[in-house]
């Protein structure tokens, strides 16, 4: 017999548990908290996030302030430590968890950011934004990796920062950490690696909203704005044995605590994804 959180009984299915109600305009976002601890950030066009606790009947923990417009998504980071919240304005946020507190702003992108994704051993950020770009960062110390562009040649910082046929709307981490997916509105669906700066694979997609890879990270799905659902086969690769060891130490390490080893540069680098 399946098993309930302590906030849900089985005789509750099919039934309204509870009704959230504090913010004042459209709410945009839902995040739960990856560690199953049943907390829930919202993102909303109030210009706020807030935290709700689901085991103690919904109670909201926190009012996150930090976005001067709207904010449009957040995600969790794999241990539930750091959120990342975008939004208008170009503003990319990241959120202590545990303090609900401000770590620090990314500044890089031109035009709105609306989607973000951290990479499966939360060493990575992506944020896809209607300035043509998907960035990867090192959110540890607020640097860019690497920029996917989407229009070339790539926007000036003043048409980036305008209407076009590029906005990028979605992007996913693919659960082996190696692949990007990403939804734009010139139409297409791209699979990007991380270790390249041309898509590895493109699919027509029209009126594409959001994106997300299956669990073992075969199967991409994509949404439209006239109700579709699309599905891809993702090109298949072998990781290798180098990028699964990385996964596992920085699934437990920060960039600032990998750099703090004794080992060769090489070594440090490529732990650090700065050879990516």
């Amino acid at each position: 017999m399946a098993s309930f959180p302590d906030c849900v009984n089985e005789n509750d299915l099919g039934k309204l548990l509870l009704n959230l109600m504090d913010h004042t305009d459209v709410v945009q976002d839902l995040t739960f908290a990856p560690d199953g601890s049943l907390m829930l950030v919202s993102a909303s066009r109030d210009k706020t996030l807030r935290v709700w606790d689901l085991k103690d009947d919904g109670n909201m923990v926190k009012v996150l302030r930090g976005h001067h417009n709207w904010v449009y998504c957040s995600a969790f980071s794999p241990d539930s430590s750091i959120l990342c919240s975008v939004g208008a304005g170009k503003a990319v946020l990241l959120w202590n968890m545990d303090k609900y507190t401000l770590i620090r702003k990314l500044e890089g992108h031109h035009n709105d950011v609306v989607s973000c994704e951290f990479s499966p051993d939360g060493a990575l950020l992506a944020t896809a934004s209607y300035d043509t770009r998907v960035i990867v960062w090192d959110h540890h110390k607020g640097t860019i990796l690497l920029e996917l562009g989407h229009l070339f040649p790539p926007p000036s910082p003043i048409f980036a920062g305008g209407s076009n046929d590029r906005w990028v709307r979605s992007v996913s981490f693919c659960p082996d950490g190696r692949h990007i997916a990403s939804v734009t509105d010139d139409k297409l669906v791209r699979f990007w690696s991380i270790e390249e700066r041309a898509p590895q694979a493109i699919a027509p997609l029209s009126n594409g909203l959001c994106c997300a890879f299956s669990a073992e990270g075969s199967v991409l799905s994509a949404g439209t704005c006239d109700g579709s659902v699309h599905f891809w086969e993702c090109p298949r690769s072998i990781s290798s044995l180098q990028h699964m060891c990385r996964m596992s130490l920085r699934r437990v390490m920060t960039t600032q605590q990998v750099e703090e080893l004794t080992i060769p540069t090489p070594l440090r680098d490529y732990l650090t994804y700065k050879i990516i």
